[in-house]
C-alpha cells in the first residue's frame, strides 16, 4: 500500500486531485486498522470466528423484526443491504465501511476530534471496477452485487469468500446521500481490505493509498471545510447533525476571536 505524509492543507488538495473518481475513508488513528465496525466488535468479544456469520445474521433478523416501529417505509426493511445500510447509520455494527466520493468529507470525519495523526483512505475503484479476484475470475462485480438477496447471502453473509464490493443500495438514506456515500462490502469479517485488495493485486496501479494527515495541520483543514460547508449539519440533515455541529462552531468562529483580545466582541 502507498503512503503519502500531508502536512499542510495546500498538499491535500494538491494529492487529492491524482484520485479522480476513487473512494476515500477517513479514520481518526492512522495505525487502526481497515476493518469494518462488526469484526472490531466481534474481536473484542469471546467465541471463535466460526461464529461469526450467524451472530450477524441473528441482529439483521432482530433488527427487521423490530425497527418497523421505527420506520415509515416498511419496505427498507425487505431488502437486507438497505437494512445494513439503515442499521449501520443508525449505530450498529455491521459489516459495511462507510467510504464517501469526497475526499473533504473523509477528511472531515478523521480530522473532527482527532487529537494524533490520522489517515485518509483513497480506494481505487475505477480499476476494481475493472477487476476480478484472481483466484475465481468469474466472479465479477455482477455477479456477486449484494443488492439481490441471494448474491448477499452467498457471497458476504456466508463469510467464505475474499472479496469485496462497493457501492450504494438501490434506495439511499438522507445522510448516505449528504456525504456522497458508498460502501465498501468485505466477503469476509476477519480480513482488513488490505488484505481482500491482495486478491486483485496488480502491478501496473496501487488499489489503495494511505494519506497520513499530520496533527499540526487540523486547525487549518477544519477552517477550510468549514468554508466548504463541511459540518455536521451538512452531513447529518437532522437535528443530531445540527447538535454536533454547534462543537464546529465553538472551535471554528470563536476561537480566533478568544486569540485577538483587542477586537472587539459581537455578535456572531
Amino acid at each position: 500500500m502507498n503512503v503519502i505524509d500531508i502536512t499542510s492543507w495546500s498538499q491535500f488538495l494538491q494529492e487529492t486531485t491524482k484520485f479522480d473518481q476513487w473512494a476515500f475513508r477517513g479514520q481518526p488513528f492512522a495505525n487502526l486498522p481497515l476493518l469494518s465496525s462488526l469484526a472490531r466488535r466481534l474481536n473484542q468479544l469471546d467465541g471463535p470466528q466460526e461464529n461469526w456469520p450467524m451472530r450477524e445474521q441473528r441482529t439483521i433478523r432482530v433488527f427487521k423484526r423490530k425497527a418497523h416501529v421505527h420506520i415509515q417505509d416498511q419496505s427498507a426493511l425487505s431488502n437486507t443491504f438497505r437494512c445494513m445500510a439503515i442499521m449501520q447509520h443508525h449505530g450498529a455494527a455491521t459489516r459495511l465501511l462507510d467510504f464517501t466520493k469526497s475526499p473533504f468529507v473523509a477528511a472531515f470525519f478523521a480530522l473532527e476530534s482527532a487529537i494524533e495523526d490520522v489517515v485518509v483512505y483513497a480506494l481505487n475503484t475505477p480499476a476494481l471496477w475493472r477487476r476480478n479476484p484472481a483466484f475465481d475470475l468469474s466472479l465479477t462485480r455482477a455477479v456477486i452485487n449484494p443488492r439481490h438477496e441471494e448474491n448477499l447471502e452467498k457471497y458476504f453473509l456466508s463469510n467464505q469468500y475474499p472479496i469485496i464490493w462497493f457501492g450504494e443500495p438501490d434506495e439511499m438514506d438522507s445522510r448516505l446521500v449528504a456525504q456522497s456515500g458508498l460502501f465498501v462490502v468485505p466477503g469476509q469479517l476477519h480480513l482488513t481490505i488490505n488484505e481482500l485488495l491482495g486478491q486483485y493485486k496488480t502491478d501496473d496501479e496501487p488499489l489503495l493509498v494511505q494519506l497520513v494527515l499530520r496533527k499540526q495541520m487540523r486547525s487549518e483543514a477544519m477552517r477550510e471545510l468549514y468554508r466548504m460547508n463541511i459540518t455536521h449539519a451538512s452531513l447529518w440533515p437532522d437535528l443530531d447533525g445540527l447538535a454536533s455541529s454547534m462543537n464546529q462552531e465553538l472551535e471554528i468562529v470563536w476561537q480566533p476571536l478568544l486569540q485577538a483580545p483587542n477586537k472587539a466582541k459581537k455578535k456572531v
